[in-house]
C-alpha cells in the first residue's frame, strides 16, 4: 500500500525538523565569518585553529583516555554480566536484570547527581578517574544487553558437548563462547565508546575542575557566544559518534546475515 502525499509530506517535515539544525551546524563550520550568521564564504580556518588549540588538544586527550579506558572496562564487565545472567541461575537474578535497565532509562541528570553524591560520600577525588567510573556505570548495561541478545540464539547443547569432551569453563569460554560472541561484544564496545565520547551531563557532574572532555569544552566555548570554531568542534564530535554507531550497526547487520 503506497503512502499518500500527506504522509510523505509529514515524513519530510519531521526529518527536516530533526536534521535541519544539524545541517546548519555543519554548514556554518565552514563559514568564513567570525560572528555573523550570514554566509560569507568557504574556509577551513576553524578546523585549522582547532588542531593548534592547546585547550582543545587537552580536552581531546582527556576524552580519548576516558572513553577508551571506560569502554575496555565496560566491555569486560558487561560481557561477564551477560554470560552470568544467561548461563547461571541464582537468587536475586530477576532483581539484577531489573537493575540492569536502570542506567538505560534513568535521566542523565539523575545519574549525574547520584554519582556526584556517591563520590562525595566516599571522599573520591573528582577527575579522570571519577569520569571513567561514571561512564562505566552507564556503559555496562548497553554492552550486557547487546551481548545477551547474541546469547539468546546460542544452543546450550554446544556447551554441554564441550563439557562432555573434557573442556573446563575457561576453555569453553575461550574456544566456544568467545568466537561466537565476538561480533556482539565488538558491537557493544562500539556503542559504549560512542556513548562515552558523546556524554556531557554525567561527565559535567563528575569531572571536577581539572578535567575537561570535548563536550565540556564545547559547553565552555558556547558561554562566550556561538562561533564557527564551536560549529567545527561539534561537527567533528558528531562525525566521530556517527562513525562509531554506523560501524556497530553494520557489524550487527553482518551478524544477522550470517
Amino acid at each position: 500500500m503506497r503512502a499518500g502525499w500527506g504522509a510523505r509530506a509529514t515524513l519530510w517535515a519531521v526529518l527536516a525538523f530533526l536534521y535541519a539544525p544539524v545541517l546548519v551546524l555543519v554548514l556554518y563550520s565552514f563559514n568564513d565569518a567570525r560572528f555573523s550568521a550570514s554566509w560569507e564564504g568557504f574556509t577551513l580556518e576553524w578546523y585549522r585553529r582547532l588542531l593548534t588549540s592547546p585547550e582543545t588538544g587537552a580536552a581531546l586527550r582527556t576524552t580519548m583516555v576516558v572513553s577508551l579506558s571506560s569502554t575496555a572496562l565496560a566491555t569486560v564487565l558487561g560481557t561477564l554480566l551477560a554470560l552470568g545472567l544467561h548461563l547461571r541461575r541464582f537468587p536475586g537474578r530477576a532483581l539484577v536484570e531489573l537493575l540492569l535497565f536502570l542506567p538505560v532509562v534513568a535521566p542523565d541528570i539523575v545519574m549525574g547527581v547520584a554519582l556526584l553524591a556517591f563520590y562525595v560520600a566516599i571522599h573520591l577525588p573528582l577527575g579522570r578517574g571519577s569520569i571513567v567510573l561514571a561512564h562505566v556505570s552507564f556503559q555496562i548495561p548497553f554492552v550486557a544487553l547487546i551481548v545477551r541478545a547474541r546469547l539468546q540464539n546460542f544452543p546450550r547443547e554446544v556447551l554441554e558437548a564441550a563439557r562432555d569432551l573434557g573442556a573446563d569453563e575457561a576453555r569453553t569460554l575461550r574456544y566456544v563462547l568467545l568466537p561466537i560472541l565476538w561480533p556482539g561484544i565488538v558491537a557493544g564496545a562500539l556503542i559504549a565508546l560512542a556513548l562515552s565520547v558523546d556524554d556531557f551531563v554525567i561527565t559535567y557532574f563528575t569531572a571536577g575542575a581539572g578535567a575537561s572532555t570535548l563536550p565540556i569544552r564545547i559547553y565552555s566555548m558556547v558561554k562566550r557566544g556561538v562561533t564557527p570554531d564551536i560549529n567545527a568542534l561539534s561537527t567533528l564530535l558528531l562525525a566521530a559518534t556517527l562513525l562509531l554507531i554506523l560501524a556497530a550497526l553494520r557489524l550487527q547487520r553482518r551478524e544477522r546475515e550470517t
